[in-house]
């Protein structure tokens, strides 16, 4: 395992989970893909890892392009045995996650239709309190063939 893989929480179903802080820069989607592969490799679930690498290139690119933040937090987690989920944590929990309506030239604005065409769900959960949430995470899961 790579040092960019720090456990740092088990889920309540007593599966791990890999969370780390990085920039907020084009350049980490490369370190998010190998997060998710050493994990998915860690888990024996090798088979996700092309579409769960892209998922999480697209999550970051989407946090880049749309919010402010200096700095977002990647996570990689089994939230139970059938479903592997993958996100990014950013603080700008005013800007939610819509999927847009790109033109046919354009070379931008189809990240989040994509990682829907692809995940079995994805969503946004807010963190803090109701009327004061300080992050956003934008989450895809996918589920893990034959747990079905």
């Amino acid at each position: 395992m790579t040092s960019l893989i720090t456990p740092v929480q088990a889920a309540a179903t007593g599966h791990p989970a890999y969370s780390q802080t990085f920039p907020c820069q084009p350049s980490t989607a490369e370190i998010g893909r190998k997060l998710v592969r050493d994990a998915l490799g860690v888990w024996d679930l090798d088979n996700l890892a092309d579409v769960t690498a892209l998922i999480m290139s697209e999550l970051i690119a989407n946090a880049v392009r749309h919010t402010p933040c200096h700095s977002i937090r990647l996570t990689v987690g089994r939230p139970s045995t059938t479903r592997v989920r993958v996100g990014v944590v950013d603080r700008a929990p005013l800007r939610l996650p819509v999927i847009g309506q790109a033109g046919e030239d354009d070379e931008s604005g189809r990240g989040l239709l994509l990682i829907d065409g692809i995940a079995d769900r994805w969503g946004y959960d807010l963190h803090g309190p109701d009327r004061r949430p300080w992050a956003k995470e934008v989450w895809a899961e996918l589920l893990i063939e034959g747990d079905e």
